[in-house]
């Protein structure tokens, strides 16, 4: 029986004819998940380099204007927008603010008015003369600042489900990253950036 048995295990020790197979089926997995790993990353390197795009192409073109109408500004966020096509898993948010630094000892940074794009639907975002944040080496008094930023949830696809399906793997753990960015911008033409109907 002993004999048998050495005979059996010695047969397949010397066949080489499954290793392959084997082999790729011990391989293919790790293969497989570095190729999409490695895709989802490129993928979202990109569209972080896009938001920042939309925040420095809608701020450099805010500051071109000498006065400005909510219309303007609204088709200018939605130029913004449409530099994120084409990922489409989840729409970003921009918010466009025209601060006053006003001549006060110490200075106060205000708003002058303020627009938001959200979902496609552009509003209001907080009303004139509210007091916001501004870096301290941008506070200088009589200044006019636009400030605009760019908001976006990444979902990797790895983790991304349709409309009304509930998620699995992945995105049990990790739903999405934040990607956003600020920018500052002095106005180009003239010292103030009006926008009337804001």
């Amino acid at each position: 029986m002993l004999e048998q048995w050495w005979m059996c295990v010695d047969f397949f020790a010397r066949d080489k004819r499954g290793v392959a197979a084997v082999e790729f089926a011990l391989i293919a997995p790790l293969l497989m998940a570095l190729y999409f790993l490695t895709m989802e990353v490129s993928q979202a390197i990109e569209t972080n380099k896009k938001v920042s795009r939309v925040g420095s192409m809608v701020a450099d073109l805010i500051t071109q204007q000498q006065t400005i109408k909510s219309s303007e500004v609204d088709a200018v966020m939605k130029i913004g927008e449409s530099i994120l096509q084409p990922y489409s898993r989840s729409t970003g948010k921009i918010v466009i603010t025209a601060v006053e630094i006003t001549a006060d000892a110490p200075p106060r940074a205000q708003v002058a008015w303020s627009r938001k794009l959200v979902n496609g639907v552009t509003t209001i975002n907080v009303p004139a003369g509210t007091i916001t944040n501004v870096p301290d080496a941008l506070r200088i008094a009589g200044s006019f600042l636009i400030r605009v930023e760019s908001d976006l949830d990444y979902k990797p696809v790895l983790t991304w489900a349709a409309e009304n399906k509930a998620a699995i793997g992945l995105a049990a753990s990790f739903d999405s990253i934040s990607m956003g960015e600020i920018y500052y911008l002095r106005p180009r033409m003239s010292q103030t950036i009006p926008c009337a109907d804001c």
